[in-house]
């Protein structure tokens, strides 16, 4: 059994304690391999690996830093079915997903912030007798904690962003789903990127990932996670004037007129609803269906989710794979059990499934719950697995207090064929992101993020690009 081992100074070494925590395979349940829980041993070491290369990396003209960059988006496509294959395995979701979604926008991650240092300008400001320009420096040593639903995606959306701009990185992947981020260190010594740029620290969120938030050296941290830990985080960076950026939880709304386009709208909220087995921070879990069409609705989203195969991972035909992990079934099966106290009904789904050959894995169908209000804990709070709920509203005003009655602002679906409904409706969500007529459609240049308890701060583009720098002003009088 080949281990998981960090990666500092440029080579993979294993945990300074030797402790190890076993990875499972979600499809059948099965210890596969072992990862290094690392220690604040292990961060020490990293940290001063890191801040010796900091002067190397932060002097390196853009063109170097971007032919290195761009050499790993090279190799992490040139290994693209390899890396699927390892998602799939580690994580549970459908390998055809892994590689048509997770391992394309891991590359199109580290492409696209390579190619944006280059435009990523100085701004002057003219003023009478005077000209002001902002510099814009690394902030040296920085952060990343990324979870568990799209590995190598959402690990590559932080990481890279934060080289690009001349930083040096501290990185902890999940302890649930390792495998591709170790790969990805495998990748950068491949590809010559110097030693300590990157230091990749695997093991407990509780241990490892609080040490990384904590300590003083670390300049600034990028978090995606539960809102929970995010809070947490929020303390630990306030309390050292720490810079934060956070993306957390999200109960998304997904608002659907009777003027929508029906067969449209029907395809999008299934993958809306479901897809990555509703693993998503992204994912619309709370469904609202103008009364006119609710009926005709509610009986066509069911049968068409019935349809949606659960099963092997790697079975081409399936739509649904494995939870992540058997705690976060066991939770979702909680949630779906309050569902029913609560007084929903179960249009579909709401059990455990046992694949044939996959007993022990970690399977649950699409879940739809009818009947429930929009101030009971299953509306409120963040399920993130394939459970939606679905319920009836009579007009534009009544939906957007619906919507808007959430601690959660992250996104909001909204469909309609009225343009100017269109645009009211998205004006007034209380959400970070908003689509019309469309879901997951995402431009890497535009900001990302949430509101209330769903995040601070945005990612994406020069957002974060701006996040992973210092600004200093220069003021010069001419006259």
């Amino acid at each position: 059994m080949q281990k998981l081992n960090n990666y500092i100074d440029g080579k993979i070494c294993p945990p300074n304690n030797g402790q190890y925590l076993d990875v499972y395979n979600p499809s059948n349940g099965l210890v596969y391999t072992q990862v290094a829980d690392s220690s604040t041993e292990d961060l020490e070491i990293a940290v001063m690996s890191a801040k010796k290369a900091f002067p190397i990396w932060s002097s390196m003209s853009v063109d170097e830093r971007h032919r290195i960059l761009i050499r790993i988006a090279d190799l992490i496509e040139s290994k693209h079915d390899f890396l699927a294959e390892a998602e799939s395995k580690d994580n549970g979701k459908p390998l055809w997903l892994a590689k048509r979604v997770d391992i394309a926008r891991a590359a199109d991650n580290m492409r696209f912030f390579a190619n944006a240092s280059t435009q990523f300008a100085s701004e002057s400001h003219s003023m009478k007798g005077a000209i002001n320009y902002t510099l814009r420096s690394p902030l040296g040593v920085v952060g990343t904690i990324s979870p568990w639903n799209l590995p190598l995606y959402l690990f590559t959306w932080k990481i890279a962003p934060a080289l690009a701009t001349g930083n040096v990185v501290i990185a902890k992947p999940s302890e649930v789903t390792p495998l591709t981020a170790y790969l990805f260190s495998e990748i950068c010594i491949e590809a010559g990127l110097p030693a300590g740029v990157l230091n990749v620290l695997h093991g407990n969120g509780a241990n490892i990932g609080a040490a990384i938030s904590k300590h003083s050296d670390i300049k600034a941290i990028s978090f995606t996670g539960s809102t929970k830990v995010g809070k947490i985080i929020a303390v630990e960076a306030a309390s050292n004037f720490k810079k934060s950026s956070l993306e957390m939880g999200g109960k998304n709304a997904n608002i659907i007129f009777g003027d929508c386009d029906y067969d449209k709208t029907l395809k999008m909220t299934l993958n809306s609803s479901f897809s990555n087995q509703g693993q998503i921070c992204l994912c619309g879990s709370r469904i609202y269906v103008q009364e006119d069409i609710y009926d005709r609705f509610k009986k066509d989203f069911v049968a068409a989710a019935s349809k949606w195969k659960v099963g092997n991972p790697l079975d081409s035909d399936i739509k649904v794979g494995a939870m992540v992990s058997k705690p976060h079934m066991e939770k979702v099966l909680e949630h779906i059990k309050l569902a029913k106290e609560e007084g929903g009904q179960i249009l579909l789904g709401g059990e455990r499934i046992y694949p044939e050959g996959l007993k022990e894995g970690y399977y649950i169908g699409p879940t739809i719950i009818e009947g429930l209000g929009n101030d009971c804990r299953t509306n409120q709070e963040e399920i993130f697995g394939p459970v939606v709920s679905i319920m009836p509203f009579k007009n534009e005003a009544e939906v957007i207090n619906l919507a808007n009655d959430s601690n959660y602002g992250l996104s909001c679906t909204i469909w309609t064929s009225n343009l100017q409904k269109a645009h009211r409706v998205a004006k007034e969500v209380d959400a970070g992101l908003i689509w019309v007529n469309t879901w997951l459609k995402r431009d890497l240049r535009t900001p990302f993020g949430g509101v209330k308890q769903s995040g601070m701060g945005r990612e994406g583009g020069f957002e974060a690009m701006r996040f992973f720098t210092e600004p200093k002003n220069v003021c010069i009088q001419y006259e």
